[in-house]
């Protein structure tokens, strides 16, 4: 007998009908027969005849996936009369004991929250154990240097301090020009209808160099250059890098840790200067265009509206700074696991909690010299 003919579907309309499936019920002949879904619907509408009796002896082919379509017709039974051949026997006897099977539950945990806050707590713990080993790391690293400085890596360093310095400089003076422009815009307007204009300088003087310098400078390498550190070291994660220098046992530390570090303290407080004057340039063009104030006399009148600590304490802000955002870009890069999802995680991760260490330093800094400089 053939194997290869289409299913049908046979059904008499006398008070008892017989219902009588023949061809070949299997994966392949459903598939190509574009008459499954009226099959479907043919089966369910005949499921519906309580008294029918189904015939199935003349099916010359069936599958599970043919025995799973008469079951859900039959509404995961066996009709209450059914012939069949006993070799499809088998196949109906599996389906009704998956059917009696209950469906398996997820439990409701009562301790997610709980277990979550202890997730988050150990998390935090693995973080400060980290960083404290990486802080550790470098002081050796620093006293090896110190010890063997001709045996250190100076063209990391070197490259590093072109990279984070050097390349910084365009962004930051725009910014600078800019964020001086808009200060001494707003400032003019006040101090004008209080007629306090030669107080400019003293506003923005103080505000620039001691605050707004530091941390539009922190800010801005952070993002920049602390964002390329955590995705360089998390690159050479992925790349197994880091596995390859283990290996040929060059310290990471020494030299992969230690130069970023050396080179953004190093940077900061230039950077800062720099940003410094190209914010007070700012402020002197819009205090000249707005209350007549001449560059010569706002350079005049600067040393005297700030005093010489407060230029003292922005550079000490700077390599804070610095110190602050190449250590947790550092950290976070260590952290990254072999795959680019950890990757993007760990770069975001590392740029948003090194500005909030910087505003929080920022923070200390303004209360440990609170009556400093003024």
């Amino acid at each position: 007998m053939p194997t290869d003919l289409p299913p049908t579907i046979t059904a008499s309309t006398s008070d008892e009908p017989l219902i009588t499936l023949a061809g070949a019920w299997v994966v392949n002949a459903l598939a190509h027969d574009h008459r499954l879904q009226e099959l479907n619907e043919e089966l369910t509408s005949l499921a519906k005849r309580k008294n029918a009796q189904w015939d199935l002896r003349q099916l010359t082919n069936l599958d599970h996936v043919g025995a799973q379509t008469l079951w859900r017709a039959w509404g995961k039974q066996r009709p209450f009369s059914l012939i069949m051949q006993p070799s499809h026997e088998g196949i109906f006897d599996r389906l009704a004991i998956v059917s009696a099977m209950p469906l398996p539950t997820t439990p409701k945990s009562r301790l997610t929250r709980t277990m979550l806050l202890g997730n988050r707590v150990l998390g935090f713990f693995s973080h400060l154990f980290s960083f404290i080993a990486l802080l550790g790391q470098l002081l050796l690293d620093l006293w090896l240097f110190a010890r063997h400085p001709l045996k250190g890596p100076w063209k990391e360093l070197s490259a590093n301090i072109y990279r984070m310095g050097a390349q910084a400089l365009g962004i930051t003076a725009l910014v600078g020009i800019l964020i001086g422009i808009v200060l001494s815009y707003l400032s003019a307007q006040q101090l004008r209808a209080f007629g306090g204009d030669l107080y400019i300088v003293n506003l923005l003087g103080m505000s620039i160099i001691r605050e707004l310098g530091p941390m539009l400078a922190a800010i801005l390498v952070a993002g920049r250059s602390g964002s390329a550190i955590t995705a360089q070291l998390g690159v050479m994660r992925v790349t197994e890098e880091l596995d390859a220098m283990s290996v040929m046992g060059i310290p990471h530390g020494f030299r992969l840790i230690m130069p970023k570090v050396l080179a953004l303290i190093i940077a900061m407080p230039l950077l800062v200067i720099w940003t410094d004057i190209m914010a007070l340039i700012g402020g002197m063009i819009s205090a000249e265009a707005l209350l007549g104030m001449t560059p010569a006399f706002f350079i005049y009148k600067l040393p005297e509206a700030v005093p010489l600590l407060n230029y003292w304490i922005g550079l000490g802000k700077g390599a804070t700074f610095g110190l602050l955002i190449a250590l947790i870009a550092c950290h976070f890069g260590l952290r990254i696991e072999p795959n680019t999802e950890s990757l993007g995680r760990g770069t975001t991760s590392s740029v948003v909690i090194a500005i909030t260490v910087v505003i929080i330093a920022d923070a200390l800094f303004a209360i440990i010299f609170s009556k400093a400089g003024y």
